[in-house]
């Protein structure tokens, strides 16, 4: 199995892999290992956050990122923790909580830290470093609506049954059970990535151009590798590690060696 160095917060992406994103709103780019200055913006989109789900509400919607951010359930927009902190960041999202006051950055910070929401510094790390490239991320196994739900390939892990009742998600708290389930032990799927489109829907998404996986200190072994592939169906994987803020991504070919006489 040939291990292949794809990319490094340095700037080490492949030509044939990298595409960036023209939109304005995706102009801001931040190294992973930088401390973000906070961006003023004039449009700000309003989110509240839910200490019980884990995730924000959006309250206010302003700007073209909210066809690729967040999930949509019963016409509702709702942001996990590290697309709240990407975008606060950016200064494009005004936190609330539920008291209706603002939630400082560093609040958010200590969220990420917590990594009660599903997320871990690492992950976030990941997931900035892909949103800046221009990629569109996505939680792996969580479905981007109800519809998407319904029509989703069976590569898909994290297959939580989600019961509906009139077309609408029956309890909010599957979100919760959804997101809580998705704790990093070793080597495990966290994003499906898909590459910039303009025409990108929620409710057909198709299928990811990758599958990120976030991997510990050691790399992955190749019964895990194999685990994965199996699970995720033929979709492309590949694997990032971070160390001291340096987001690597790395992934694995398979190839033949001859038999020497």
């Amino acid at each position: 199995m040939e291990i292949e160095d794809w990319a490094s917060s340095s700037g080490g992406m492949s030509d044939s892999e990298v595409c960036v994103q023209d939109a304005d709103e995706e102009q801001h780019y931040f190294n992973s290992g930088d401390i973000p200055k906070l961006q003023f913006r004039k449009n700000i989109s309003v989110a509240c956050w839910d200490d019980e789900m884990g995730m924000a509400e959006v309250l206010e919607k302003k700007g073209g990122m909210w066809i690729t951010t967040g999930i949509v359930r019963d016409s509702k927009i709702y942001c996990s923790v590290e697309e709240t902190l990407f975008l606060a960041e950016r200064g494009e999202l005004h936190l609330l909580d539920a008291h209706v006051s603002s939630v400082a950055l560093k609040d958010i910070y200590r969220k990420v830290a917590q990594g009660k929401s599903g997320c871990f510094w690492e992950s976030f790390q990941a997931y900035k470093h892909l949103k800046s490239l221009g990629y569109i991320v996505g939680r792996h196994g969580v479905p981007w609506t109800m519809k998407s739900a319904k029509n989703k390939s069976a590569f898909l892990e994290g297959k939580a049954e989600v019961k509906e009742t009139d077309g609408n998600i029956e309890k909010p708290n599957q979100i919760t059970e959804l997101f809580s389930k998705m704790r990093i032990t070793h080597v495990k799927p966290i994003f499906d990535v898909y590459p910039p489109n303009s025409k990108f829907k929620k409710s057909s998404p198709g299928n990811p151009s990758f599958i990120l996986c976030l991997a510990s200190d050691h790399p992955p072994s190749k019964a895990e590798i194999e685990d994965l592939e199996r699970q995720c169906n033929g979709v492309p994987l590949k694997f990032c590690h971070v160390e001291h803020g340096h987001v690597n991504f790395v992934s694995f070919n398979r190839m033949e060696l001859p038999v020497l006489p």
